[in-house]
């Protein structure tokens, strides 16, 4: 049986800030992102399983991609980890779902950071061919198996 590629798509809305950027993302501003998960692998041949023909259950999918990003970064405020904390009261309930990074919060470097989550949660017989996060309507970051091994 052939490798097969498998799609399925999420939106959240997630806001971020770019520590010392020279433009106006360094405020905090908000997105709705568009993220497509593909994973590539064979299908199932076993005749007595349930997902017989099937690279991986759609559900089974969104549930691994909710549980690891969606669900975690969804109306959350992302910041570098450097961002000096006294700006900001975080004891107030408007910042309980603050995620600190230790990176820069672009489209790239959490796409990439995606894929390393994900990647960990998938069944041995798939792996993560690539991903699309969508900032705006005209603008996404691509990360590809290929160009990471």
């Amino acid at each position: 049986m052939a490798n097969i590629r498998v799609t399925k798509e999420f939106t959240f809305e997630m806001a971020h800030a770019l520590l010392g950027y020279d433009g106006s993302c360094k405020y905090v501003h908000g997105h709705s992102y568009g993220l497509s998960v593909t994973v590539i692998g064979k299908p199932i041949e076993n005749a007595t399983n349930p997902k017989l023909g099937m690279v991986i259950d759609f559900g089974d999918l969104k549930k691994i991609v909710k549980e690891t990003v969606v669900d975690i970064f969804d109306h959350a405020l992302v910041l570098n980890s450097k961002t000096p904390k006294d700006s900001f009261n975080l004891k107030q309930e408007l910042f309980d779902k603050v995620i600190f990074v230790d990176f820069q919060p672009t489209s790239e470097n959490i796409v990439g950071d995606f894929a390393e989550k994900i990647s960990k949660e998938l069944p041995e017989h798939m792996k993560l061919f690539s991903l699309r996060l969508r900032e705006t309507a005209t603008s996404y970051a691509e990360w590809f198996a290929a160009d990471n091994e």
